[in-house]
């Protein structure tokens, strides 16, 4: 850039001062000081800007290359994956024809189990009469052996 020393910066200093006097030359340097400052800063921007693009430039080439060495790799292993399948499909489809067999069988042992109205029959026992309560192997009228003891502080 411009190789400015220190007694260049002088030199302008004394220039100024006798071009502006000693009245303005303050306010003239802060002004020189903001349009440099705000210079440098456009100028940073400006490089950071383009480092980011060229760096943007480089990732979307190297991406174009994995993609399309990645692309041929995918589509050849769906491939080999796709032959290696059509091999066993004729072992396949004979377990398929068993299970959907099974599965149609047992779909209609399920809907006999079933009302129309989709609640539940109740299986009814052949043997028992509504009438007569099943005997049970506790007799429930007799007194209990510790019904009559002392000891029972059950009320």
């Amino acid at each position: 850039m411009f190789d400015i020393g220190f007694l260049e910066l002088l030199i302008c200093g004394v220039i100024a001062l006798l071009v502006l006097g000693p009245e303005r030359l303050p306010s003239a340097a802060r002004a020189a000081g903001r349009w440099i400052g705000s210079a440098r800063r456009m100028m940073s921007q400006f490089t950071s800007e383009l480092d980011r693009e060229l760096k943007a430039e480089d990732l979307r080439q190297e991406l174009r290359k994995a993609g399309d060495v990645g692309l041929k790799d995918v589509q050849k292993t769906v491939r080999d994956a796709l032959d290696e399948a059509k091999k066993y499909e004729n072992m396949v489809k004979p377990v398929q024809n068993q299970l959907d067999q099974a599965n149609r069988k047992v779909t209609s042992e399920l809907s006999e189990l079933w009302d129309e109205d989709g609640t539940p029959s109740i299986a009814k026992p052949a043997d028992i009469s509504l009438g007569k309560a099943p005997e049970s192997p506790v007799d429930l009228n007799k007194p209990s052996p510790s019904s009559g003891d002392a000891s029972d502080t059950r009320s």
